[in-house]
């Protein structure tokens, strides 16, 4: 039998020294003898070494090289990287720097006081990025536009399919954007919304402004998360307030498709002082108007390199007038290209001064603004009445339009103005209201003029025919001729050159004729007008009566802004009436004698001639005194007056022997 070994007793510490060291030498025999163990060992303790003293700063020059390589901007993590490692593995890097272009004068495009995001591990594996959440604080983003290079934004394509996000937080963030060709320059503070029960993920709110186009704005709202903007069939709601100057804008509502402005019911409400105001924010030039408030439907068209908005369904107020219907801008052609279809149930005719220079009404109750006040002012101050307001020739350049206004009912005190229709075409600086059509005391007055501002000097062609108007409706102030009863008509054609309608009267040629057929007028203002005091007396102690009016008619010849008699006749059955002179469109005065022939007799028949003289703006009427009593004069070729061959379509004169008006019976 083999002899059993006696076991080795367990160290004890009053053990002599040589049987301790005798433990190590043992182990080393043994690890000697097992290599692999050795090296498990040397590995388990050199991982523990590296878990003890590893720290993530040691990555951030790598990460800061692969994105440099990648963009090709300078990229620097200035503060400390941290990993917390697991399914989800969270990163966290401080003091980040993001380098802008090199054509640009910014150090840096976009810095960060600190990233935080989750990545899922597993997806990784698959080539998939998914990042669950991530968190900016105090993020600087700059974007900036050359005309030459282009977005500071554009890296070019880095292939593959970018990261995928779930939420995005935005703690206390500025994003600025600088465009010197279009001279825009604004800055936005931007942060993230807790998130409510309709919201898929946190909103965002924007607060600031600077420079559109040159000129100021500003702006607040609220959004939607940028995450929503991904999903092309979701709706992406906001609700955002902008203010430039005087001009106010309200856009709310649902987008789908945000970024192409595809099926959405966006609302924009519209306000301001001056509709012309918009002139230089986008670029559509109107006519100074009164204050506004307009709200309708905005939507966008592409189609190639043109892109069109729509503003449907609006309604609102410019001045006193209600106006609603569409209206759309073109843009990507050679010029912007307004088209609009307008309708008002009332409009307030002076709203209206803005598209002839003039300015509207300033009393108690009418809208204006401060420069259409001034306006106002200045006009009330001058001699003249004819507005002098050049035309804008850059703006009847900068853009096209085809305008389509129509009024039910028109406001307008003293002026029997009953509707009005009015199509205005603009096209590569060439005006044309074909027509401008307003329904006039019972009647219609319509036009059809063309402005040609190519040239510095505006060349202007007015044609206007006047067809049914009441007489009585004519002169609404004068208490005698309210019972009139007639219908008049008439025609004006002229040529101008001018930049005002002042200038564009003052320097026509042309003709204006203008008459009535057959009517009734009071026979005491006849008399008075022939200045037959043994007629007025009759009529004043007695009754006034209707009298018979054969014709009246104005026939004038326009030559470099001044108006001369061809014809003037006015022939009732109990006087006619014969004058001549001139109208100076230039100089706005009136030069007019008015002579009566009284077709019966009366012994205290003055026969004096009525001068017509003074201003536009203070008309005079009153007796020649000096030429009293001077009968013979009045007699001149009656027998040839006859009303010129240009008013006889548009005037009535009606059967009988007294069509022949202005006979050789009134001698």
């Amino acid at each position: 039998m083999r002899e059993r070994e006696p076991q080795a007793s367990p160290s004890d510490p009053n053990d002599p020294p040589s049987r301790i060291g005798a433990a190590p030498a043992r182990v080393a025999r043994s690890l000697r003898g097992h290599p692999w163990r050795s090296a498990g060992a040397l590995a388990l303790l050199a991982i523990l070494a590296l878990i003890a003293l590893w720290d993530w700063n040691w990555l951030r020059g790598p990460i800061e090289r692969q994105v440099q390589a990648r963009t090709g901007r300078a990229f620097d993590i200035g503060g400390d990287l941290d990993v917390d490692l697991g399914r989800t593995t969270r990163i966290r890097a401080d003091a980040l720097r993001f380098g802008d272009a090199d054509w640009s004068r910014r150090r840096d495009m976009a810095v960060a006081d600190r990233l935080q995001f989750d990545i899922e591990v597993w997806p990784l594996l698959r080539g998939e990025i998914r990042i669950p959440d991530l968190r900016l604080q105090r993020p600087r983003l700059h974007l900036q536009n050359d005309a030459k290079r282009g977005g500071n934004w554009v890296f070019g394509s880095s292939g593959g399919e970018g990261p995928k996000f779930n939420r995005v937080w935005i703690d206390d963030g500025e994003l600025s954007f600088l465009d010197p060709v279009s001279r825009s320059d604004m800055r936005f503070r931007v942060a993230s919304l807790p998130a409510g029960a309709d919201d898929a993920a946190a909103p965002i709110a924007a607060r600031g402004g600077g420079r559109w186009k040159g000129n100021r704005f500003s702006l607040q709202g609220r959004a939607d998360s940028p995450l929503e903007l991904r999903d092309s069939e979701r709706p992406y709601r906001l609700d955002v307030r902008a203010i430039a100057g005087a001009t106010r804008a309200h856009a709310r509502g649902s987008l789908v498709d945000p970024l192409r402005l595809r099926d959405f019911d966006l609302r924009l409400a519209l306000s301001g002082q001056d509709l012309a105001d918009l002139y230089p924010l986008i670029g559509v030039a109107t006519p100074p108007t009164p204050p506004y408030a307009l709200d309708g439907r905005l939507t966008r068209d592409i189609a190639g390199a043109r892109t069109t908005w729509h503003y449907d369904g609006f309604t609102g107020k410019v001045g006193d007038s209600d106006l609603s219907g569409r209206a759309s801008v073109e843009t990507g052609g050679a010029r912007p290209y307004l088209r609009a279809d307008l309708h008002s149930r009332r409009l307030d005719f002076d709203d209206l001064g803005g598209f002839v220079g003039a300015a509207p009404q300033t009393g108690r109750g009418e809208s204006s603004n401060a420069e259409l006040t001034a306006l106002a002012a200045r006009e009330d101050a001058s001699a003249r009445v004819l507005p002098d307001t050049p035309y804008r020739l850059d703006k009847l350049r900068a853009m096209d339009a085809d305008v389509r206004l129509k009024a039910q009912r028109i406001n307008a005190p003293g002026w029997p103005i009953d509707d009005m229709d009015a199509h205005l075409l603009l096209e590569g600086g060439v005006l044309r209201l074909q027509p401008l059509d307003f329904g006039v005391a019972d009647g219609r007055i319509r036009s059809n003029v063309r402005m040609d501002a190519r040239k510095p000097t505006i060349a202007t062609r007015a044609e206007i025919d006047a067809r049914g108007l009441t007489l009585a409706k004519l002169l609404p102030t004068v208490q005698l001729a309210r019972d009139a009863v007639g219908k008049v008509g008439g025609r004006i054609a002229l040529d101008g050159h001018g930049n005002s309608i002042a200038d564009m009267l003052a320097s026509s040629d042309g003709d204006i004729a203008v008459g009535m057929g057959q009517g009734r007028i009071s026979n005491l203002l006849m008399e008075f007008t022939g200045i037959d005091i043994a007629e007025i007396l009759k009529f004043k102690l007695g009754h006034d009566r209707q009298i018979p009016i054969r014709c009246a008619f104005g026939d004038f010849q326009v030559r470099e802004g001044v108006m001369r008699t061809r014809a003037l006749a006015f022939d009732t059955s109990d006087t006619l009436l014969v004058g001549k002179g001139q109208i100076d469109l230039g100089d706005e005065t009136l030069d007019l004698d008015i002579r009566a022939r009284p077709k019966d007799r009366s012994l205290l028949t003055l026969r004096s001639p009525l001068k017509v003289t003074g201003t536009f703006k203070h008309p005079k009427a009153k007796p020649d005194y000096a030429r009293l009593g001077l009968r013979g004069a009045a007699a001149v070729a009656l027998g040839t007056i006859a009303p010129p061959a240009a008013l006889l379509a548009t005037i009535e004169l009606g059967p009988g022997k007294d069509a022949a008006c202005g006979g050789t019976y009134a001698r």
